[in-house]
């Protein structure tokens, strides 16, 4: 007799490599031994983000650390850079704006002596004073969304440091540049790592779905992105002339590779228990997976057909499998 498999299991088992890669323990067991109710709700918002990824295509959010300053003198160049140069209005913690060339001497002077003395310049090897942030959106997204999300991230992820933001909306994709002390006023310093990023991430996108906005944080990796983003170092000396070397357009090392091979897996596995589904929905969500992987880009230097093999999804129906 014809048994369905555990499918929210399944779900929630390879979605958490998909979605939630910093919360995944390396030995998964196959069938998640979970409260039922807790597992029902968990596999509810796996499919939800499946949907959202390989159906409607929501835009995917940026957030990403662009840099950061180790001395007064680069913080304060990078609140020129963001500001230009005091022409847009600069927000700091407390919601205050201000303008100008006098506010950004201020704003360095509060910076250099609100907290641990932060030098002109650092010493060789001096740990950083100040981390640089972008949160981006596609075109097309309402820029004061944008920074009414941003604004609310900032003060849940950043509380307790000093940080300015400025709304750039004048290029093709709205974004808000975040500069954030490092040491926050009770003295504790702000390190983030990958999975902070990810979290971050996660954060801007839950600010940006409460102003109505349908946005995901899916990874790179899941998406089947390659694309190498410079960083703003590169965008800044590209403006100004400046760059001398060049910089491949999609990532090709062998991390990416692995990464890209790592995540068809978990989609074929996903796609082969929702195929199995008696929901209806659900063998349409497989198919739509399906269509997705075989979308996406080959990664450089590799096969097409390996990198962006279509899941092999069964074509009968669960009505269908009962009566073998």
């Amino acid at each position: 007799m014809y048994q369905q498999p555990n499918i929210d299991g399944i779900l929630i088992q390879w979605g958490d490599r998909l979605f939630y890669p910093s919360n995944r323990i390396v030995k998964v067991p196959p069938q998640p031994r979970l409260v039922a109710n807790v597992a029902r709700r968990r596999a509810a918002a796996i499919r939800a983000r499946i949907r959202a990824t390989v159906v409607r295509r929501a835009p995917q959010v940026m957030v990403k650390v662009t840099g950061g300053g180790r001395g007064m003198k680069a913080i304060a160049a990078h609140f020129r850079y963001i500001s230009k140069n005091g022409r847009l209005d600069i927000e700091d913690e407390q919601g205050q704006t201000m303008r100008g060339k006098d506010a950004l001497r201020g704003l360095s002077d509060d910076w250099r002596f609100g907290g641990t003395l932060i030098d002109d310049v650092a010493e060789p090897g001096q740990r950083r004073e100040a981390f640089n942030i972008m949160l981006s959106m596609p075109r097309g997204i309402d820029p004061l969304i944008v920074q009414r999300a941003a604004r609310e991230f900032a003060q849940a992820e950043l509380a307790d440091h000093k940080y300015v933001m400025v709304l750039h909306d004048h290029q093709a994709n709205p974004h808000v540049h975040i500069s954030v002390r490092a040491e926050s006023k009770h003295g504790q310093r702000l390190n983030p790592r990958k999975a902070d990023l990810h979290g971050w991430r996660e954060s801007f996108v839950e600010k940006l779905r409460g102003w109505g906005v349908e946005a995901e944080a899916t990874r790179q990796a899941s998406r089947g992105n390659t694309r190498n983003y410079a960083p703003l170092w590169r965008i800044r000396a590209k403006e100004d002339g400046r760059l001398r070397t060049a910089r491949p357009a999609t990532k090709c090392t062998p991390n990416t590779v692995a990464t890209r091979a790592a995540a068809v897996e978990a989609w074929r596995e996903i796609a082969h228990a929702l195929a199995a589904s008696g929901d209806q929905s659900d063998r349409e969500l497989a198919q739509a997976v399906a269509r997705f992987v075989g979308e996406m880009p080959a990664v450089a230097g590799t096969n097409r057909a390996e990198n962006s093999r279509v899941p092999s999804v069964p074509s009968q129906s669960v009505d269908q499998q009962h009566h073998r």
